[in-house]
């Protein structure tokens, strides 16, 4: 008989760890960074590393942390207000985890993301070597979506989902879901009779969980972005853990907090990790049937014969989604053309576009090796 994986344990032995924390687990109720809760976090983290681990830390907090200076009582809806609290906020933020982590002699970088960054095959190369690199020379980075930049049509909009994919790009052994919620439940946890659900063993086993509502006033996450997480980090081979940020000590150290969610899938290519799942598609391209088997069934590359017609303003380089006939998406990939151009493309082989329009025009509407399908 096979032996069951004792997850939290690998969770516990992690030799690379991702952390994530979120804003509602740092702040005050009014919004300014809780130093206490920042000391015990810092503690818990340089424990670990101080047992040999390395230890990369999302870390939400840069908007909630610049509302109390701006004088905002709740976060902003409007971007740009966001965008200014962020950039206020950012750096009260990193003072506090630089004193705090240097107190342990452990020393701690800033990096910030935007899923732009990551999503072209040249960015996404820069980001992993950087994170890389800071852990080579044993420093802790402490990652967070950079709002001061990010816009509405290409961000990551949870750092939940952040954390999963930066998992996936530094090659983790696992992750940590720190949060205000001490782990999941089988319905609402403010719900007489909810029961804390110790370990998911597959991801089948959350169709029949309710996950609904929101997250807090000063963060945008809830129990559905940390179950989108777990199923992304999962889905690529690496087990993950929900626990209370009050719990973090006991959550790295294998104890039976929170929730644990087994690993069940294999490891993929990274950057089209970042494509599924930390992209907003800029337009759509509607495929006829022989494409969307091409692309779904034999993985191949979508060509312009194929495509029947264009949807939206994107340009060469852009995410865009496929869909088939019916209006379903069926896959996601970056682009090769001008949403301008397609048209007078469109159901024509390469090798007369070629001929008609130079050898520029003999290549792919979307190649494979930029291309992911979409769970159906």
């Amino acid at each position: 008989m096979a032996e069951v994986p004792d997850w939290r344990g690998a969770v516990a032995s992690a030799a690379r760890v991702v952390v994530k924390v979120g804003s509602s687990s740092l702040t005050t109720r009014d919004g300014g960074i809780d130093d206490e809760r920042v000391r015990a976090l810092v503690d818990a983290l340089a424990a670990r590393v101080r047992a040999g681990s390395e230890v990369v830390l999302v870390s939400s907090g840069a908007i909630a942390a610049g509302l109390a200076p701006l004088g905002l009582r709740r976060r902003p809806r409007d971007l740009a207000t966001q965008q200014a609290a962020a950039s206020v906020g950012q750096g009260m933020l990193m003072h506090r985890y630089t004193s705090a982590f240097e107190g342990h002699g452990v020393r701690v970088g800033q990096v910030l993301l935007t899923a732009e960054d990551v999503i072209r095959r040249s960015h996404y190369r820069n980001a992993q070597r950087t994170l890389y690199r800071l852990l080579a020379l044993g420093v802790l980075p402490v990652v967070n979506e950079n709002d001061t930049v990010a816009t509405h049509e290409i961000r990551f909009g949870d750092n939940d989902r952040l954390a999963a994919l930066v998992a996936q790009l530094v090659h983790a052994d696992a992750l940590v879901l720190l949060s205000d919620v001490d782990g999941l439940y089988d319905g609402n946890p403010r719900n007489p009779g909810a029961k804390l659900i110790p370990e998911v063993a597959n991801a089948s086993a959350l169709d029949d969980v309710d996950v609904g509502g929101v997250g807090s006033s000063v963060g945008t996450g809830g129990m559905v972005t940390k179950v989108e997480a777990a199923r992304i980090a999962t889905g690529a081979g690496i087990p993950t853990l929900l626990a209370a940020a009050a719990d973090a000590g006991r959550a790295l150290g294998g104890d039976p907090v929170g929730t644990v969610f087994a690993a069940w899938g294999r490891r993929r290519s990274t950057r089209l990790l970042w494509l599924a799942h930390a992209t907003a598609p800029r337009g759509r391209l509607r495929l006829d049937a022989g494409a969307v088997r091409a692309v779904v069934e034999r993985s191949a590359s979508l060509l312009p014969a194929g495509v029947t017609a264009v949807e939206g303003e994107f340009a060469a380089g852009d995410p865009v989604e496929l869909v088939d006939e019916k209006g379903h998406a069926v896959a996601r990939g970056l682009v090769n053309f001008d949403a301008t151009e397609l048209p007078g493309l469109l159901g024509r082989s390469t090798h007369e576009l070629a001929a008609d329009l130079g050898p520029a025009y003999e290549r792919e509407v979307v190649h494979r090796d930029d291309l992911v399908v979409l769970s159906r």
